[in-house]
């Protein structure tokens, strides 16, 4: 599957103002990924999806949906970004969110 790196410009950053922090950790530079600009699906896209509810309760994390749902927690930011909440203190307790499936099409609506 798909990860959210891929297709993404990266920089290697080896610039003289890191040059002491990358000696002390051991590496050669530092990968920095653009940030992406990820398309929302549309309506009838969205009609596509069976989209499961879920009340946010206390303890909950995008990752542990992530695997619970899709078998992966590195797909969390899938139901970060389909809930239009960039962290879990975005979302209120007693709040409603949905957990967009299949994952293979949100994937391809997300272009990733």
């Amino acid at each position: 599957m798909a990860s959210r790196y891929d297709n993404r410009f990266i920089l290697k950053n080896n610039l003289p103002k890191y040059q002491q922090m990358m000696k002390e950790r051991g590496v050669k530079f530092i990968r920095q990924y653009n940030t992406p600009t990820l398309p929302y699906p549309d309506g009838s896209q969205i009609a596509k999806l069976t989209r499961i509810r879920h009340v946010w309760k206390s303890g909950d994390r995008f990752y542990k949906l992530a695997g619970q749902y899709y078998e992966n927690p590195t797909y969390w930011w899938v139901i970060a970004w389909y809930n239009q909440a960039p962290t879990e203190a975005h979302i209120p307790i007693g709040k409603q969110i949905f957990i967009p499936l299949p994952l293979q099409l949100i994937l391809e609506y997300y272009s990733v």
